[in-house]
């Protein structure tokens, strides 16, 4: 499987994503053949190799004749649609404007139809996210993962006044996406750039199992004091692909915090308000501190976009002082809920797939817990009763 992992340690724009791609040996002419297709007045791309904190990475100026002009998704799509870009190229291009004007319009209190494209709508903007497309469909990668993104700091200044950053319409795409610190007083993801990222970007975390070919340094126009203000394209090979690994694969958040002055009551309570929070997994694991006291650690997985409401639990709940937090890539198991009937009643369960296509029955233990109760039989037998009643209707499944 050819895969693409977007390494964003100081962001995303448009213009570092076509940097980016071309560094990566996407043809230039290839895409600016498409660009002269959307009837733009003399918009030229010019690549050029520059130094960014020692770095060499490719920048994409684009020249075109300047306008004033503000246009609607409908202005844009149709120029599209009259271009000569391939179908696949049209449709990833539009996309991206989609989600664009989605974010605007919700932002603004308006509708998608009504919203105009201000910088957005700029030529250079429309070359950047139309030759993105052209460019990505060229890579020809079949998966995309990206690290967490940072958007700096302070304020930008945008057609509708001064904002913080991020800017309401770059914050409305970044919503569910996990956001990297960064003390950068500069406006490090734009609009743009967090459009195609909303739109491209499968998976979110750090780089996946690949064996790399190419990699491609987009810069961006500003300097930066603190880095080198590039992104970087890994493209490669995985090993992982359809029909051959079962697993999927994601990135979730880990946070820990030892305990050993706290009421075993205190920490089973924590526990319980951590899962109804939405953490995924709350698990105590028994340890020996200093002076060989007694203790536990409280061990939380959880998205990103949960990571502050969890922890906020666990300081109030548990007085702890310090929480330990890092990512971790996990495999899982596709699944799906499947419900057994047995001779005490029904029975909610999970229904894993192995590699090798064996399917895998788990009961649930509150689903037995409550049938357990309701009829008055031991919980092992209702798990057995559940497991022999998968086993027989999967045997009855014609081959």
């Amino acid at each position: 499987m050819r895969v693409a992992y977007l390494d964003c340690s100081s962001g995303i724009s448009g213009d570092m994503t076509l940097g980016a791609l071309v560094d990566a040996g996407v043809p230039l002419e290839a895409i600016q053949l498409g660009i002269d297709s959307l009837g733009l007045p003399s918009c030229r791309l010019v690549a050029s190799e520059v130094k960014k904190h020692g770095f060499r990475a490719t920048h994409i100026e684009v020249l075109s004749e300047p306008e004033h002009k503000h246009r609607h998704l409908h202005h844009i799509t149709d120029m599209i649609d009259r271009s000569t870009l391939s179908a696949p190229q049209q449709q990833l291009a539009k996309r991206i404007f989609v989600r664009l004007g989605e974010a605007e319009a919700k932002v603004h209190g308006t509708t998608l139809e009504k919203v105009h494209f201000h910088e957005v709508g700029a030529i250079d903007s429309i070359a950047d996210i139309v030759g993105t497309a052209i460019g990505w469909q060229l890579l020809g990668v079949e998966r995309v993962v990206c690290s967490p993104v940072p958007t700096g700091q302070g304020t930008v200044q945008i057609a509708h006044g001064r904002v913080s950053i991020p800017a309401p319409a770059t914050a409305d795409l970044l919503t569910g996406i996990p956001l990297a610190e960064s003390t950068v007083q500069a406006e490090l993801t734009t609009p743009t750039g967090a459009a195609i990222l909303a739109t491209l970007v499968d998976q979110f975390g750090g780089v996946p199992s690949m064996r790399i070919d190419t990699i491609g340094y987009g810069a961006g126009t500003r300097d930066l004091n603190e880095q080198p203000n590039v992104l970087r394209l890994l493209v490669g090979q995985s090993d992982e692909s359809s029909g051959d690994v079962a697993w999927q694969e994601d990135s979730v958040w880990i946070l820990e915090t030892n305990l050993d002055d706290v009421p075993g009551e205190w920490i089973a309570h924590c526990a319980q308000c951590l899962q109804d929070a939405g953490a995924l997994d709350v698990y105590l694991t028994p340890i020996q501190m200093k002076k060989n006291r007694p203790a536990v650690i409280l061990g939380v997985l959880c998205r990103a976009a949960d990571i502050t409401a969890l922890e906020r639990i666990i300081f109030a709940e548990t007085g702890s002082l310090g929480i330990r937090r890092w990512l971790a890539r996990r495999h899982t198991l596709p699944r799906r809920p499947c419900d057994v009937e047995t001779a005490w009643g029904r029975v909610a369960g999970k229904l894993a797939t192995l590699a090798d296509g064996t399917a895998s029955f788990a009961p649930e233990y509150e689903s037995c817990r409550q049938l357990a109760a309701a009829t008055g039989r031991p919980l092992r037998d209702i798990y057995r009763a559940a497991q022999q009643a998968f086993a027989l209707a999967a045997d009855r499944r014609p081959s």
